[in-house]
């Protein structure tokens, strides 16, 4: 018999297409954003990072009070849907005219246009992104439940970055002679499978009775209900700066993948196979991690997913003296642990929710919660872009536009190597000091939540 807490196939399969959305636009801007205003606009390492940050950072701004607004939404009408729908509207439009800039642009100019256009990609995807991070815990009260809907997510996530991250730039790849047209093709192609995931995935939102709403929140209300949630959840604190710091390697190896595709391997499109050999893995392993947390608790089967992920980064190091297609088997092993890096810390996630639930008198603060987590993810992932591009500039980057030919200094490959390598090694070893001060165990959650 189907207990309250079960959820049906299609509830999974409704919530999981939603990483097509969320993988997909976390993956492609990532990968390609930078690289796009360097090597095909003219503007600067530094300038670069600098507009990939600013967006972000506005981002980080807005997460906490749409998380409040969305837990306000959520008492008044009884659902969190309409935000998703809203930003599984706009985001398309918005990540097509981040990659549609005129070919007359001065490099300032597309620097300009590319920084207003993410601005507001990034905004409707915190539309979509909140409520999505808070409904598993509105969704199940089981702990094991979480576990299962929190895979298949990954499973998703992890097609929706092979999807993006290997196929936009095979899409771009196919325009040599016109690579302005050709990211704009692969937005198009990309924008509508974003739109198409995130719509679908609104249709899972749960239905509630409507609550009385205090009336007088404002924005300043917002931050100061972060700012509680934070002072008030220690395991919330070490959670979240773990997950910021993995986000942040993960990140920084993500925005250098395309640098060591070209200029490491000496193929641009070797960003494919690095991509196919980050994802297949991780496609096989992300049910197996859910089997080792089942038998050794979330936090355990975490912490060995980030010891093995860290393992993969130092073998990673040896590129910088010896550079080759080797680089696929740590990349692959780095793949198989980053489906447990994704699947276990979000599925503590709705954990540390139901426990604040049942240990305070805060009520229904998922929305808080989930705002302040998208926040701290999102800053994560957006300094991988801004250390790649100061690691670009201190190392000699040199920076060019659309059919000019370039050569890099030694400094500069090396700085790619070690980007992609050395760096994402130290920041796993610090995440690894802020998760053992995650305390939260299944039968604290349980003994909350009976």
């Amino acid at each position: 018999m189907r207990s309250a807490s079960t959820l049906d196939r299609g509830q999974i399969a409704r919530y999981a297409i939603g990483s097509l959305g969320t993988g997909g636009f976390a993956t492609l801007p990532g990968l390609v954003l930078v690289y796009y205003l360097t090597d095909s606009l003219g503007v600067t390492a530094l300038a670069a990072g600098a507009i990939v940050t600013a967006a972000k950072v506005w981002d980080v701004l807005i997460d906490p009070v749409i998380g409040g607004l969305s837990d306000r939404s959520y008492a008044r009408t009884g659902t969190r849907r309409w935000f998703m729908v809203v930003g599984g509207i706009g985001l398309p439009l918005a990540f097509v005219l981040t990659f549609a800039v005129p070919a007359s642009f001065s490099p300032l100019s597309a620097g300009l246009w590319v920084l207003v256009a993410f601005v507001l990609a990034a905004t409707c995807f915190s539309l979509f992104q909140v409520p999505y991070i808070a409904l598993p815990a509105e969704l199940t009260d089981d702990y094991r439940e979480r576990t299962r809907l929190l895979t298949w997510r990954v499973v998703v996530l992890t097609l929706a970055i092979l999807l993006f991250g290997a196929g936009g730039p095979e899409l771009r790849g196919m325009f040599p002679d016109d690579p302005l047209r050709g990211y704009l093709v692969m937005a198009i192609i990309a924008g509508a499978v974003l739109g198409v995931g995130m719509l679908i995935s609104a249709t899972v939102a749960p239905r509630r009775p409507a609550l009385p709403v205090v009336p007088g929140a404002t924005i300043g209300t917002h931050y100061h209900d972060g700012i509680r949630v934070l002072r008030q959840s220690q395991p919330f604190r070490a959670l979240l700066l773990t997950f910021m710091l993995q986000g942040l390697a993960t990140g920084l190896m993500l925005a250098a993948a395309q640098f060591v595709a070209r200029w490491v391997l000496h193929d641009e499109g070797a960003v494919t196979p690095l991509f196919v050999a980050l994802i297949a893995p991780a496609l096989l392993m992300a049910p197996v991690w859910k089997l080792i947390a089942d038998r050794t608790g979330k936090e355990r089967a975490f912490r060995l997913a980030s010891l093995v992920f860290l393992l993969a980064a130092l073998v990673l190091l040896v590129m910088v003296w010896l550079p080759g297609w080797w680089i696929l088997a740590p990349v692959a092993l780095a793949g198989a642990t980053y489906a447990g890096m994704q699947t276990l810390p979000m599925a503590m996630l709705p954990d540390v929710i139901a426990h604040d639930r049942s240990t305070s008198e805060g009520g229904n603060r998922s929305g808080v919660f989930s705002g302040v987590w998208t926040a701290g993810e999102t800053t994560g992932m957006a300094l991988g872009a801004t250390v790649l591009s100061i690691v670009l500039a201190l190392t000699g980057y040199v920076e060019s536009t659309a059919g000019v030919a370039v050569e890099q200094p030694a400094a500069a490959v090396a700085g790619i190597a070690v980007a992609f390598s050395a760096l994402p090694a130290v920041l796993m070893v610090l995440s690894l000091v802020t998760l053992s001060r995650y305390r939260l165990r299944e039968h604290d959650i349980v003994g909350t939540s009976a």
